[in-house]
């Protein structure tokens, strides 16, 4: 049995999840699924992921190997932790309806980074560029969720 710290710290770590799941909750799914999804991270480190284990293994992959792996876990994140995420943020919701904005929504953050362009001009206004291209092929999330991923293009691209 694990110390009361050791308790403390998973009872800290669960609620910070579950906070983070909460806020998400009252959004329409397809906002819920980008929201939850841009917070993968920090949910991956709450849950204890990636495991020593997985950390160790990654290690030794090549450059190729990697970008083999991580092009798998985004095509695939549908049939992983995000979908319990957002099964827990929307339970009502169907199980292919969730599935597919999870697929949406990785769809909609690869669109925007992958629009992000490089050039001379204003950096805010590249970001946004971006975002409104990838809106294009990804219609029907709300605006705050497009300002958010223009937010999230400045952040990842500076």
């Amino acid at each position: 049995m694990g110390s009361s710290s050791d308790q403390s710290a998973m009872a800290t770590q669960e609620a910070e999840v579950a906070d983070i799941i909460a806020e998400a909750a009252p959004l329409p799914l397809l906002d819920a699924a980008y929201a939850l999804w841009r917070r993968r991270h920090r949910l991956d480190s709450l849950e204890g992921r990636p495991t020593d284990e997985e950390v160790r293994l990654n290690r030794t992959l090549t450059p190729e190997q990697f970008t083999i792996k991580y092009r798998r876990d985004r095509d695939h994140a549908h049939e992983g932790p995000a979908f319990d995420h957002l099964r827990r943020a929307h339970p009502h919701a169907d199980d292919a309806a969730v599935r597919q904005a999870i697929v949406t929504a990785v769809k909609f953050e690869d669109a925007c980074f992958r629009n992000f362009e490089d050039t001379g001009a204003d950096y805010w206004q590249r970001c946004i560029h971006a975002v409104a291209r990838a809106r294009k092929d990804y219609p029907g999330f709300l605006e705050s969720t497009y300002r958010q991923a223009a937010n999230d293009v400045a952040y990842y691209n500076k």
